[in-house]
Order: structure tokens, then C-alpha cells, then sequence
């Protein structure tokens, strides 16, 4: 279990989770370009995703990079529809 420090500032940010050809999923980040991460399982993506995230924004934070606010991303789904014959 994490454990929450106190003020705690907390944001949301966009991942994109993209089936892998050899399975599982890759993720990465619209508002940080080269911030990737792997999961064997979507839920383990999802996990890896937060870790590789709070990682890239420690590293912003100590390089006094600025660290973008959320912005706003269409939202991606995938529509099922029928063929026509």
C-alpha cells in the first residue's frame, strides 16, 4: 500500500494504452512526449503507467522543468459497428 503525505498535490493527466503485437499494452503520455511504459496485462499497464508517471514529474520537479497542467484531449474509444455485406 502507498502511503499519502499530506497535501498531497494531485493531477490527472491523458494515457493512451495501445494493444502490443506480442501482447499486453503499450502506454504513453499526449502531454509527455518520450514518456513510454509496458504492461503485461492492462491492469499491470494501468500500475506501471502512475510509477513511470510520478517518476517523469520527480525528474521535471529536480531539472526545474515546468510541469503542465491537464489539458484537455479528445477521448479515444473504439466503436463497434456492423459491416455491410
Amino acid at each position: 500500500m502507498r502511503h499519502m503525505k499530506k497535501n498531497l498535490r494531485v493531477a490527472n493527466y491523458h494515457a493512451i494504452f495501445e494493444p502490443a503485437k506480442e501482447g499486453g499494452y503499450n502506454v504513453s503520455f499526449p502531454s509527455f512526449p518520450g514518456c513510454f511504459t509496458f504492461g503485461e496485462t492492462f491492469e499491470e499497464a494501468h500500475e506501471h503507467a502512475r510509477d513511470v508517471l510520478e517518476l517523469w514529474l520527480e525528474e521535471m520537479k529536480a531539472q526545474r522543468l515546468s510541469i503542465p497542467s491537464h489539458t484537455r484531449h479528445p477521448i479515444v474509444d473504439e466503436i463497434r459497428a456492423r459491416l455491410p455485406a
